[in-house]
């Protein structure tokens, strides 16, 4: 096997060795009759975020930020796979979501930039204010029933 076929490339600063992933196979629900009843087609890759030595700290943290709803109390990714009937294509579909993941949660994040309102758009606002007060004036009684 070549070490090109041993890691997942990731980004260019992040690799991560096959051995580190772990996979499952259990029984998938969904269409294909017997065969799904008789076959252990789905798959769960298992990936331990806070073990790993191919993170750093800042690609660990944003990583358990990003997939905290995947990531059990002990740190470790759960993904699964079953859409397919083939065990080697879940597997394959479970890789590679796992890889799209992991770079969409590695970008940083851009800063957000405070910006004031326009001029015309405090006004416009403004303006509503008046035109919404001056609807629930007209509401109240009228000057004959005061008294």
């Amino acid at each position: 096997m070549t070490t090109e076929q041993e890691t997942l490339h990731i980004s260019d600063n992040l690799q991560i060795p096959l051995r580190e992933l772990h996979y499952r196979f259990s029984r998938s629900s969904g269409p294909g009759g017997q065969h799904v009843n008789r076959t252990e087609s789905q798959v769960e890759l298992l990936w331990d975020v806070r073990q790993s030595p191919s993170l750093s700290k800042t690609q660990r943290s944003r990583i358990e930020q990003a997939l905290a709803s995947r990531i059990d109390k002990s740190g470790v990714l759960h993904l699964t796979a079953g859409e397919r009937r083939s065990q080697m294509q879940n597997k394959r579909a479970v890789t590679e979501r796992f890889v799209e993941l992991l770079q969409e949660a590695i970008k940083p994040r851009k800063k957000r930039i405070h910006t004031q309102p326009s001029k015309a758009a405090k006004e416009k606002r403004l303006q509503e204010k008046r035109r919404h007060s001056q609807k629930k004036q007209l509401r109240g009684k009228s000057p004959d029933e005061w008294s």
